[in-house]
């Protein structure tokens, strides 16, 4: 995928969904994998020309498994000119060691977006960009289905009334492999995740799944995202997509 697509992509979903608004200080969380460091580079590209002015800064949390190394990321933050605040946790040793949680993804989660969230304040931000894109989407949805029972995906904007902070995912309408290629194009410095459960999680079984399905039925995965789009899910805007 080219630049030009992606930029086109991000801003589509920008302004379906009024992510930006004048002035909004953006904190995106990175942590140096290809979905994150791709959404970092689009909305510093995009913040260089979008009409509504807006600035954009990174934060990432260093979960303390001891093996990561920042080095990559804070040579991509610096070749974009972009802040970067760097936080250090001890939520592996928490999640993993006094906690022994059999399932860590939960908390874990939980934790990281806790560290994330009080350091965009400090920073003065009042958005927060995720990273996930659209197989993330019906990933999620197939987990909500087997898992819970219920047809739900999180939305494209939420807002934390705690906080007054606004999510956004702008990647939402660009598909994984779509980033994969972005990134070995443009040569963008991905690191491995130091998570020792990393492709063993329910979610893996759902991209597994997915993967499957797009195979089995060819056009599967453009349908479940429609089906996304116009389910009437709560919390979801109505959209000309």
């Amino acid at each position: 995928m080219k630049r030009q697509k992606l930029l086109s992509l991000v801003r589509q979903a920008v302004e379906t969904y009024r992510m930006i608004e004048e002035g909004d200080r953006i904190a995106v969380g990175v942590s140096g994998g290809k979905d994150s460091l791709t959404l970092l580079l689009a909305l510093k590209e995009l913040s260089e020309f979008y009409p509504k002015h807006f600035s954009v800064c990174a934060v990432s949390v260093d979960l303390g498994f001891g093996n990561a190394d920042d080095t990559n990321i804070r040579s991509f933050c610096s070749k974009l000119q972009t802040e970067l605040s760097v936080i250090s946790t001890r939520i592996a040793q928490i999640v993993m060691e006094e906690k022994q949680e059999k399932n860590p993804c939960a908390l874990c989660a939980k934790m990281r977006k806790g560290a994330l969230v009080q350091e965009a304040l400090r920073m003065g931000c009042n958005k927060i960009a995720y990273a996930h894109h659209k197989d993330d989407f019906i990933e999620t949805m197939l987990l909500s289905l087997i898992f819970q029972g219920q047809f739900y995906v999180f939305p494209p904007v939420t807002r934390f009334e705690d906080t007054g902070l606004t999510v956004l995912r702008p990647l939402m309408l660009v598909d994984e492999a779509q980033v994969k290629g972005f990134c070995s194009r443009y040569q963008i410095p991905v690191m491995k995740s130091p998570c020792p459960v990393d492709g063993k999680t329910k979610r893996a079984y759902a991209k597994e799944l997915l993967a499957q399905i797009q195979r089995e039925h060819p056009g599967a995965k453009k349908r479940m995202f429609h089906a996304i789009i116009k389910g009437g899910i709560p919390d979801w805007p109505k959209t000309d997509l």
